[in-house]
């Protein structure tokens, strides 16, 4: 096995994949990255047992068709300090690889390819198209509202729902619920729930950019796959039930407050400073033309904050994790937000004023 490659048509792929490498492992072979070639085109396939990613680059075939696996850290670390327009071949001797370019040689240990595990063929019975820019609109709006490391571990992950012409994604750690969704109506899906756990959820992340082009999804009972030009991504599912969340979405809310979100972002977060490290607990009072914003610590320090409102209610006093409100503030793209909430001890529910694709329900806490 012999090919030669630019160094760039290497290190995107390679890049793409590592994502997926376990390097944690007791098994050594998750460390490593399958090279798949055949005639001019390499396969480069990365796994963890939980995700795996493919990707693809042309190449110059100087030998025979083969299968070899390579340690994947080490040769993203060649890759990324040899100069840009560098020519790099391949060639394989025995258990190891021989990497050349210009003065400079490597040799890596590689491991059979046939011990390489491979997530096992499945049939999507879900599938669709999206927008790359919708997909990543759907998962950041609500990403930040995941479990971590919850012994609850179905909420360890993201549910993604389709149903009709809508997908919607759904997040929550027991404290707060995050709700977002799209409308399609060139979509006609069937009803279905899946939950993609937290890897995978910040693996597409990194993979996908906020452009206009279509990437393919398919779900299946088991496993998520994406299917873009330059890569395939499958995660497998978490087995569990997802908690019905419209159950908890107050109905009651009869005050409503809309106000500027930069300007509560940004009060929000001085006040922030001096919060108690643990609990990052904020007191917000709301009166009628004003609303005060006050934080401590156990060292009796403390920050106060006030912004003018239009509030035609009763005064009302609300504690809150401050960190839930500002993740929230920074995922709504509107200018304004609207507040809705009944009274001190319900949750509130934040959205945009002019968007309702995203929901977001916040618990109130005890200070």
């Amino acid at each position: 096995m012999k090919f030669s490659l630019n160094r760039e048509l290497l290190l995107k792929p390679l890049l793409l994949v590592s994502g997926a490498v376990d390097r944690k492992s007791t098994l050594p072979i998750l460390s490593n990255i399958l090279f798949d070639v055949s005639g001019h085109s390499l396969t480069l396939i990365a796994t963890d047992l939980e995700l795996e990613m493919v990707s693809y680059t042309q190449i110059e075939n100087q030998g025979d068709d083969g299968k070899i696996t390579i340690p994947a850290r080490k040769l993203l670390d060649i890759c990324k300090s040899l100069p840009e327009d560098s020519l790099l071949t391949f060639e394989s001797e025995n258990d190891v690889i021989k990497i050349s370019t210009g003065r400079s040689k490597y040799r890596l240990s590689t491991l059979p390819a046939d011990d390489f595990p491979n997530i096992e063929e499945w049939k999507g019975d879900v599938e669709f198209k999206i927008l790359k820019s919708e997909l990543l609109r759907l998962i950041e709006s609500t990403h930040f509202s995941m479990a971590n490391q919850d012994v609850r571990y179905y909420l360890n992950g993201m549910s993604i729902e389709s149903e009709n012409n809508e997908i919607r994604s759904v997040a929550t750690d027991g404290h707060r619920l995050a709700i977002c969704k799209i409308v399609n109506d060139s979509l006609d899906l069937p009803a279905r729930q899946v939950i993609v756990p937290r890897k995978g959820i910040l693996e597409i992340i990194r993979l996908l950019e906020p452009v206009d082009q279509y990437i393919q999804i398919y779900l299946g009972s088991n496993h998520i796959r994406i299917i873009d030009t330059e890569f395939s991504f499958t995660s497998k599912l978490v087995d569990g039930r997802f908690p019905d969340y419209r159950r908890v979405l107050p109905r009651n809310g009869d005050k409503v407050l809309i106000t500027d979100k930069d300007q509560l972002r940004q009060v929000l977060s001085r006040a922030s400073i001096l919060s108690n490290e643990k609990v990052k607990g904020v007191r917000l009072n709301f009166s009628t033309s004003e609303l005060k914003i006050t934080a401590n610590n156990p060292e009796q320090e403390q920050a106060e904050e006030v912004i003018e409102i239009d509030f035609p209610f009763d005064e009302i006093e609300i504690g809150f994790n401050v960190n839930y409100i500002l993740d929230v503030l920074n995922a709504i793209k509107d200018p304004q937000v609207k507040f809705t909430f009944a009274d001190a001890n319900s949750s509130v529910v934040i959205e945009g004023n002019d968007n309702g694709e995203a929901i977001y329900v916040v618990m109130p806490m005890r200070l």
